[in-house]
């Protein structure tokens, strides 16, 4: 009997190959950092031979490069759909911190590969060419919320967008990423109920700082 040819792959398993290596190794850098992360894992876990992530991706520095761009690619990919232009600019606001906590929450792999990127420096993600595009558009829609919240009368004037993202993902990040310690040392259960709560306040404080009447408006009067 002739041998059955083999099916060329075509582009929706290339993508879907490509998906799973991703996926795993996002994963894997996260779980074990850059030095200690392993190709032979990322094959294994991503149901692949180990030549198959060189043919995808070169070698193991680009893959943690191609991992870190695809973190942020989620979250960004996140906020748009959102569709924060089509909210009130104080619900659009608190929808943003909300989503913040939980992606960090849910996708533990973002915080502890932006972790890993900046013990090293930031090298990596400087070599990202379209990494400020991957960012523009939520910051462009940022910019549209706050000039809404003006108009409307219930935003100040002369917020910076990305000092305004800045501050929400500060004040998501930390809770998430530091929650071991926080249940070690200040004995807070870091629970369902204890996250939204934080996200509650979180949300509260931001607006109040957004005010036209808030703390630093009324510092200068």
């Amino acid at each position: 009997m002739p041998a059955v040819p083999k099916r060329k792959a075509g582009p929706r398993d290339a993508e879907r190959t490509r998906r799973a290596i991703l996926d795993a190794a996002l994963v894997e850098f996260s779980e074990k950092g850059h030095a200690a992360a392993r190709m032979d894992a990322v094959a294994e876990a991503a149901g692949i031979s180990k030549p198959m992530i060189y043919s995808y991706f070169g070698d193991k520095d680009a893959l943690y490069a191609a991992a870190l761009r695809e973190a942020y690619v989620q979250i960004r990919e996140g906020e748009t759909e959102l569709q924060l232009g089509d909210l009130a600019p104080v619900e659009a606001v608190r929808t943003l911190v909300h989503f913040t906590f939980d992606h960090f929450r849910e996708k533990p792999w973002f915080i502890s590969m932006l972790n890993t990127e900046n013990l090293l420096g930031g090298e990596t993600v400087r070599s990202i060419a379209d990494v400020g595009d991957i960012q523009s558009n939520m910051i462009s829609e940022l910019s549209r919320v706050l000039d809404h919240g003006v108009r409307e009368g219930v935003f100040r004037t002369g917020v910076d967008p990305v000092e305004l993202y800045i501050t929400i993902a500060s004040l998501c990040y930390f809770p998430i990423s530091n929650r071991h310690t926080l249940r070690a040392v200040f004995k807070v259960p870091v629970d369902d109920a204890w996250v939204e709560a934080r996200k509650r306040a979180v949300s509260d404080m931001v607006l109040a700082d957004l005010r036209p009447c808030g703390p630093r408006e009324a510092g200068h009067a």
